[in-house]
């Protein structure tokens, strides 16, 4: 996974945008395609950062369940 460029608050603003655009209708074709194209994007960066959190939550869950030193008596 290559480090997004966008934090994943503000990829999701835009992608949140993009949808309202879309959904209000009154642009082209050319600019309904483009504001597609960006959706798709978007949702990219949004899903990258949601699987780079779980992996980073998984792996930390993974430590603590085979550490000895974390385990409670």
């Amino acid at each position: 996974m290559s480090e997004p460029t966008q934090t994943y608050e503000e990829a999701r603003e835009e992608l949140i945008d993009v949808v309202r655009r879309l959904e209000t209708g009154g642009t082209t074709l050319e600019e309904s395609l483009a504001l597609w194209e960006r959706g798709e994007a978007l949702a990219t960066v949004c899903q990258d950062w949601l699987d780079g959190a779980r992996q980073r939550l998984d792996a930390v869950v993974t430590k603590q369940a085979t550490d000895p030193a974390t385990k409670k008596a």
